[in-house]
């Protein structure tokens, strides 16, 4: 076993992942552990990141060691803080979005800021929110941007509204259009909610229509509850069911907010079924 997958095994790379990770990316083997990985794992534990969640983003994305650490890595690091990107969050972007250690952000960060304060009137503390709920904005192509935001707006949104939305819920700017227009159409016809509903939680898109937000509502309102998207959507099917046995609704409960990146996926066993439910305009191009 060479010096450098003995250094990953020892962090928490799983044996049975080394095959595939040297498949994908070779040149693990001519790295060397004190001038190159070991300083690259350190650095993303100094961030914020548990060592065994590198691990499992070393298992994911091994090419990631090959960015080069006082070249490209923390460079970005500095410009994602000067971009308004808060150091709490760091971890959970890389996490998200290991691609951004390495994609050169000189002039990608100022212009994908230009883009999103010209289609939505962000602040530049708003474009720092988005990149840490959806990092992979940085990347976003323009054009299928430019269609969700037209089809807020279609909806009846305001332009302030939809601004509020982005900030919100990023995901909104690249999930499948055709189904966000499916579950907007129902939220409107079958369910009758204001849309102000929708501008509390625009998380309610990136719910499945047939799985989840269906229903849900059927059995709220065969109880006859009135709730808030958040209550009826955010909680995993189990903590619903139990919802469904109140007699009335927790207020408090009523307040919960959008979830976020949990570190803690990293860390639980590996699910590689991948999801659908994006628009197949949605584009990592760094060319964009």
């Amino acid at each position: 076993m060479s010096t450098s997958v003995a250094y990953l095994v020892g962090i928490g790379v799983a044996r049975r992942e080394i095959g595939g990770l040297l498949t994908r990316y070779p040149e693990i083997l001519g790295m060397r552990v004190g001038r190159v990985i070991k300083p690259f794992v350190e650095y993303l534990e100094v961030l914020g990141i548990p060592r065994l969640a590198v691990a499992r983003l070393i298992e994911k994305h091994p090419h990631i060691l090959g960015f080069g650490l006082q070249e490209r890595v923390k460079p970005n690091i500095q410009s994602l803080l000067q971009f308004h990107v808060r150091e709490a969050t760091l971890p959970s972007v890389i996490a998200q979005y290991p691609e951004i250690l390495g994609i050169d952000m000189e002039a990608k960060l100022p212009s994908q800021q230009e883009f999103l304060n010209s289609i939505i009137e962000s602040t530049r503390e708003d474009f720092g929110r988005v990149i840490e709920k959806m990092p992979q904005i940085i990347s976003l192509s323009k054009a299928p941007v430019v269609k969700h935001v037209d089809f807020l707006k279609g909806c009846g949104f305001s332009s302030e509204q939809v601004r509020e939305m982005v900030v919100g819920c990023p995901q909104v700017l690249a999930l499948n259009l055709d189904i966000m227009k499916q579950s907007f159409e129902y939220f409107k016809t079958t369910m009758a909610r204001p849309l102000e509903d929708l501008v509390a939680f625009p998380a309610f898109f990136t719910y499945g229509l047939e799985s989840t937000i269906k229903p849900r509502h059927k059995k709220i309102a065969e109880k006859g509850l009135k709730c808030s998207l958040a209550w009826l959507l955010n909680c995993s099917d189990e903590k619903f069911d139990q919802r469904m046995s109140y007699d009335i609704i927790d207020m408090e409960e009523m307040e919960v907010g959008e979830s976020s990146f949990d570190m803690n996926t990293l860390l639980e066993p590996r699910n590689d079924e991948s999801a659908s439910d994006y628009d197949d305009d949605y584009s990592e191009d760094d060319n964009v």
